[in-house]
């Protein structure tokens, strides 16, 4: 089993497409799962250039790169999330400040989505729904039982024409559990599936790094939802909690060292990678690991390398022989 390596573009969007390709290769990756954001892939123009699509390949084949994935969070969060003006800065200027309006352009950005997935040849869509309920996760002001339902049940309104427009082009979509998303652990997955009834369209693009930090174990994670891994991606954190800090973050920055967590790059944190890999051989999947680099104490380029030699240290295939099979005595 040969998963490619790729780097998820997200974190590299201040560079223009071409030079991260470039860079991408020298360092060693397969090909990259693409971001819809800076210039790395703009899908309305994808929507109305006949040509657009074809410069993005273009690109890619130049580098020796494949694409297998379309990274779309930015929009996915504007669907479901309650509105403040930290979202402004993910919508363009005439959505900006408008809550409905806001909504409007995500919804029918990610419906656009799915068809420019479908044009560059990926079947898979990751990203994020939103939540209307999030700020609801500490009880207090006391939180009700209908008003969670009510907001599992805003999510399946919001994003069922969309999965609808998913299923027109054939392609997944993917979401990341992640703290602010309608599901951000264990529970939370199993019940936006049930919400859902279990629609094959929506699944994972598991990300160990969130959960660990949570105090969940990534393996069980992927052995309870084996059939719903529609993506991996590759990012590692470390709990430092010192009796000082907190598992909430105290409002300080990704990479101050108060923190109880922080993200770091791969093998540098507390992820157990090869018990991941060997979940991933036994539940089959055989798609991308795709890195999103990110740690705030290291430089980035010397990191991405870093991170695809690590990766490909341990991407190992299940054995395809019982090492115990067929053993004798002699007579």
């Amino acid at each position: 089993m040969e998963r490619p390596v790729t780097l998820f573009t997200g974190q590299w969007a201040d560079m223009a497409f071409k030079d991260i390709c470039k860079k991408a290769k020298e360092w060693g990756y397969d090909g990259l799962e693409i971001a819809c954001w800076g210039d790395h892939m703009e899908v309305n123009k994808a929507d109305k250039d006949p040509d657009y699509i074809s410069r993005k390949k273009q690109i890619l084949e130049k580098n020796g790169l494949n694409c297998w994935a379309l990274g779309a969070h930015l929009a996915g969060q504007c669907v479901g999330d309650l509105y403040d003006d930290r979202l402004d800065g993910f919508v363009p200027d005439k959505a900006k400040g408008n809550p409905e309006k806001m909504r409007a352009w995500a919804i029918e950005q990610m419906k656009t989505t799915a068809k420019a997935a479908k044009d560059m040849g990926c079947s898979v869509v990751n990203g994020f729904m939103g939540s209307p309920i999030w700020k609801f996760w500490y009880s207090f002001p006391q939180t009700t039982e209908q008003m969670i339902e009510a907001g599992f049940k805003e999510i399946k309104k919001l994003w069922t024409p969309i999965l609808d427009e998913f299923d027109r082009y054939k392609v997944k979509f993917a979401l990341e559990v992640h703290p602010t998303e309608i599901a951000f652990d264990f529970y939370t997955t199993q019940k936006l599936f049930n919400v859902f009834e279990h629609r094959p369209t929506l699944g994972l693009n598991f990300d160990p790094s969130h959960l660990v930090w949570q105090g969940m174990d990534p393996k069980l994670f992927i052995r309870e939802f084996s059939d719903r891994i529609y993506h991996v991606h590759m990012k590692d954190v470390a709990v430092t909690l010192d009796g000082k800090s907190g598992i909430l973050g105290s409002h300080l920055p990704f990479g101050d060292l108060r923190r109880g967590w922080n993200f770091r790059s791969l093998g540098h944190g507390d992820v157990d990678f090869e018990e991941i890999i060997r979940e991933l051989n036994d539940a089959g999947y055989t798609g991308p690991l795709s890195v999103e680099w990110e740690d705030n104490g290291m430089d980035r380029e010397y990191g991405a390398q870093e991170s695809v030699e690590f990766v490909k240290s341990i991407n190992f295939s299940p054995s395809e022989v019982a090492f115990d099979k067929d053993m004798k005595t002699e007579k």
